[in-house]
């Protein structure tokens, strides 16, 4: 039986006084798409930020290749982390820099590579999301779909084996969302990399995911296969997928 690469157990957390998730469980396979979803408000943001120490959760415990992220230092942390790649709905990209710049930061910050091997890395990388020969182009020349492909690309630069995106097709038309989809489905097969995703469209939701979480006031109402959830006879399931 494979080892899940991420597993939460008994997350309790919250902002303030107020408790927003209530002991969640989730596991996420080697090669997997696991998608946190449910309407807004539910915890979905909460949960990823939790997961990824941004706040400390309250209670539970998040391991990444069974390592406690909760009780390493800072240091031990960091250097974990370089096994997690992230993407962020806006897509982060610095807009005083060219796209190879922003896809090379990581190169920058956690390797000795000489700028040559950076550059060849960060070329290659970029074909890997299909945004060939946009090196020496500027945030601001690209459209909406190829921020989100260049942010893909600044998160797989290190080789991570699981990615963390929050909303990833946000914003998007029908058409590149579909594009950004089938992009996910290829590096899942390239990299064998694991994939957690927040999201709320339902389309993309119905393309990528193997497994999903549905969360409703902070509370998991089904974990499972996407099969299972569009077969559920849980009503708040049901509104949500029709």
């Amino acid at each position: 039986m494979t080892e899940p690469i991420l597993t939460v157990r008994n997350l309790v957390a919250g902002y303030g006084s107020k408790e927003i998730l209530h002991s969640v469980d989730l596991d996420v396979n080697p090669g997997e798409i696991r998608v946190i979803l449910g309407t807004s408000g539910c915890g979905k943001t909460t949960l990823m930020r939790n997961i990824l120490q941004l706040f400390q959760p309250w209670e539970g415990q998040v391991l990444f290749e069974d390592i406690d992220l909760m009780a390493l230092s800072e240091v031990d942390y960091d250097a974990a982390m370089l096994s997690i790649g992230i993407t962020f709905q806006s897509s982060a990209l610095l807009k005083s820099i060219t796209v190879g710049e922003n896809v090379a930061i990581p190169l920058t910050q956690h390797t000795d590579l000489s700028p040559e091997d950076r550059f060849a890395l960060v070329k290659k990388t970029l074909e890997l999301v299909h945004l060939d020969d946009t090196e020496n182009l500027m945030p601001s020349e690209l459209s909406g779909g190829m921020m989100k492909r260049a942010a893909l690309a600044r998160a797989i630069i290190l080789d991570p084996k699981l990615i963390i995106c929050d909303e990833p097709t946000a914003g998007l038309d029908p058409v590149t969302m579909k594009s950004i989809d089938a992009l996910f489905l290829e590096l899942r097969e390239k990299l064998n990399t694991a994939f957690l995703v927040v999201s709320h469209e339902v389309n993309s939701i119905k393309r990528i995911a193997d497994k999903i979480i549905f969360l409703e006031e902070g509370r998991v109402l089904l974990s499972g296969s996407l099969e299972e959830a569009l077969n559920s006879q849980i009503p708040e399931i049901n509104a949500f997928f029709n």
